[in-house]
């Protein structure tokens, strides 16, 4: 359970040091941060329709942050690759042969 933790501040004080403004910082990277660590797609745990709508989320309100993601990256990976750390769900996850640049595939 440590490890979610640590996981959740590390991604948490990325997404602290992208924010826009003050209001993200402390209302929507709290949340992004607190749903990495959950167990299905990010875009979806957050109640997005689409992988595109999550795309447009993040370069709205962590600009810097979504200048430097690769296109072909999905975004939970994109973060943990970012801490240096596999993200919760991807050992378990069962769409790893779609994931776009997962090491984790076979």
């Amino acid at each position: 359970m440590r490890d979610l933790e640590l996981m959740e501040k590390e991604v948490l004080a990325l997404l602290v040091k992208h924010a826009n403004n003050e209001q993200i910082k402390i209302t929507l990277a709290p949340l992004i941060a607190k749903t990495s660590i959950q167990m299905g797609h990010l875009y979806s745990d957050l109640g997005l329709p689409t992988r595109e709508v999550m795309g447009k989320l993040m370069s709205a309100n962590f600009s810097s942050l979504a200048k430097l993601k690769p296109s072909d990256v999905r975004w939970k990976k994109y973060l943990y690759d970012c801490i240096g750390k596999t993200a919760p769900a991807c050992a378990k996850c069962n769409d790893i042969s779609n994931c776009f640049n997962c090491t984790l595939a076979s």
